[in-house]
C-alpha cells in the first residue's frame, strides 16, 4: 500500500476534505438517478460502491477521529449498505500508513531522537495502520517490539473534525439531532482519551496485570521508558488477524475455547473491573492455531458509573420480564421512558424496549449459547434496522437512553459479532447477583 506523506491539520485543510468528498457523493448521485431513467431497474449496489469509495478515501487521508468514525460504523451492520461496511472495516488495520519522514518527525518531537538510536532495529515500513495511529517492527535487547505512533495532529483536531463529520453522519447513521448531539459527546470523550498514549499505557499494564489469570488470553508487556505521548512500545506478539485465522478453517474447539476466552474477559472487565475494553474490532485482536487470544489494544477504555451498572444489568435478570412495574421503573432510570411521555408513548416504548432487552438478553438466559447461530445475530441487527426507523424515535425532541449506554451496547455489539463469526459455543457466565430465581436453583 503507498504511503501518505502528509496529513492535512488545519481546520481549512481539514474542511476542505470533507467538502471535496461531500461533492463527489452529490456527483455519484446525479450519475446514478440519470443512468435510472434509462433503465429504470437499476439498483444502488453501484452508487453505494462508489460513494463508500469516495468516503472512505477522505476520511483515511485525514486520519485520526474521522477515520475512527469509519471504523466504527464499520462493526455495525446495520446500519450502512454493505459496500460500506465492507469498505470502512479496512480502517480497522489496513489504512494507508505514513512515510519514514513522518515518522522520524514525531520520534524527533517526542525523544529528541530517531528511532534507529532508539531502538537496536526499527522498520520504517509500517506493519499496521489504523485509524489513529501506525506499528512497526522493532528490536532491542534481543527483543521483538511493536512501537505504536500516532499520526500527527490527530488529538488536536477531534472536536473539529466531529463538528464537520456530523451532517455526513446523520444521513449515514439515520439519526435526529437529538441523539447525535448525546452520541458526539460522548465519542468526543472516548477519542480524546484515545489519543492520550499516556493514559493508554497506564490502562493498559493495570488491565492486562487485572486479566492475567483468565485462561487462554495472552497479552504484550508494555515500556514506558519507551514510550511517551504521542508513542507506545510493547512486546511483539504473534497471531493472526480473525479474517487471516478464519481463513485457515479453524476446529470447532480452538473456536469454542477463543470465544469462552473473549466472553470471560469482558464478563471479568464488566462486573469486577466496572470498565471494559470498549473498542472490541478485529484489529484488536490476534487468534492463535492452539486457540488462545492475544489483545493488544486498551486505546478505548469505558468506565461504567455504578448507577449505570446497577440498572443496566439488572435488565438481565430472566425474573425481570414478568415483572413490568420493575422494569418501567429501571427504564425510567435509564432514560429509555422520559419524565414528559404520555401515557401512549410510554407503553409504546415500554413494549419496544422490553422487546430489545428480551433479543439482547438471550444469551445470558442459558447456560450455554451457541453464536454460530446466524439467525440471531441476523435478528438482533433486523431489530436495531427496525428501531432505526421507528417515527417516534426519528421525531423526539429529547435523545432517548443514557450516554453511557453508548460504548457498553457497542461493546456487546462487537462482541457477538466476533463470537458469531468464530462460530463460537460458550458458557455464558455472569454474577449470582443476575441470575434468576431459576437459576440460583439449579445452582444449589
Amino acid at each position: 500500500m503507498k504511503s501518505q506523506e502528509n496529513i492535512p491539520t488545519s481546520k481549512v485543510a481539514r474542511a476542505s476534505q470533507f467538502v471535496k468528498a461531500t461533492v463527489k457523493v452529490g456527483g455519484n448521485y446525479v450519475k446514478h438517478y440519470g443512468k435510472k431513467i434509462i433503465d429504470p431497474s437499476l439498483s444502488k449496489d453501484e452508487l453505494h460502491e462508489a460513494n463508500a469509495k469516495d468516503v472512505y478515501q477522505a476520511l483515511s487521508n485525514l486520519k485520526g477521529s474521522a477515520l475512527k468514525m469509519a471504523q466504527m460504523m464499520s462493526m455495525d451492520k446495520n446500519l450502512l449498505p454493505r459496500a460500506y461496511t465492507d469498505k470502512f472495516a479496512m480502517s480497522q488495520y489496513s489504512a494507508p500508513p505514513l512515510s519514514a519522514p513522518l515518522v522520524m518527525k514525531t520520534f524527533k518531537s517526542y525523544f529528541g531522537t530517531s528511532p534507529t538510536q532508539l531502538f537496536d532495529t526499527f522498520e520504517w515500513e509500517a506493519k499496521n495502520a489504523a485509524s489513529i495511529g501506525q506499528v512497526h517492527l522493532a528490536t532491542k535487547n534481543g527483543k521483538k517490539l511493536a512501537v505504536k505512533i500516532q499520526y500527527p495532529g490527530v488529538a488536536d483536531s477531534i472536536t473539529s473534525d466531529l463538528r464537520m463529520a456530523r451532517p455526513l453522519a446523520v444521513q449515514l447513521l439515520n439519526l435526529n439531532d437529538a441523539e447525535i448531539d448525546r452520541y458526539f459527546e460522548e465519542v468526543q470523550s472516548k477519542l480524546l482519551e484515545e489519543a492520550d498514549y499516556e493514559l493508554e499505557l497506564k490502562r493498559s499494564v493495570e488491565i492486562t496485570s487485572a486479566c492475567s489469570q483468565i485462561p487462554n488470553l495472552f497479552f504484550p508487556s508494555y515500556y514506558p521508558e519507551l514510550s511517551s505521548k504521542r508513542i507506545i512500545t510493547m512486546d511483539w506478539i504473534e497471531g493472526q488477524h480473525l479474517k487471516e485465522f478464519l481463513q485457515t478453517n479453524p476446529s470447532q474447539e480452538a473456536r469454542d475455547q477463543i470465544g469462552q476466552a473473549l466472553w470471560d474477559f469482558y464478563n471479568f472487565q464488566i462486573h469486577d473491573l466496572k470498565q471494559v475494553h470498549a473498542d472490541p474490532h478485529p484489529g484488536n485482536f490476534l487468534f492463535t492455531q492452539d486457540g488462545r487470544l492475544g489483545i493488544i489494544d486498551f486505546g478505548c477504555i469505558k468506565e461504567i458509573p455504578d448507577h449505570f451498572y446497577t440498572n443496566y444489568f439488572a435488565l438481565i435478570n430472566r425474573d425481570l420480564m414478568s415483572d413490568d412495574k420493575r422494569m418501567g421503573e429501571i427504564f425510567r432510570e435509564l432514560e429509555f421512558i422520559l419524565e414528559e411521555d404520555k401515557p401512549d408513548q410510554q407503553v409504546f416504548f415500554h413494549g419496544l424496549f422490553k422487546q430489545m432487552i428480551e433479543i439482547l438478553g438471550r444469551p445470558f438466559a442459558q447456560q450455554t449459547f451457541n453464536f454460530g447461530d446466524d439467525s440471531y445475530v441476523d435478528e438482533v441487527y433486523a431489530f436495531f434496522e427496525y428501531v432505526a426507523n421507528v417515527q417516534e424515535l426519528k421525531s423526539a425532541s429529547a435523545a432517548r437512553g443514557s450516554q453511557h449506554g453508548l460504548y457498553i451496547n457497542r461493546t456487546y455489539f462487537g462482541l457477538y459479532t466476533l463470537l458469531n463469526d468464530l462460530k463460537a459455543n460458550v458458557r455464558t457466565t455472569k454474577p449470582t447477583w443476575l441470575m434468576s430465581k431459576e437459576e440460583l436453583a439449579e445452582m444449589v
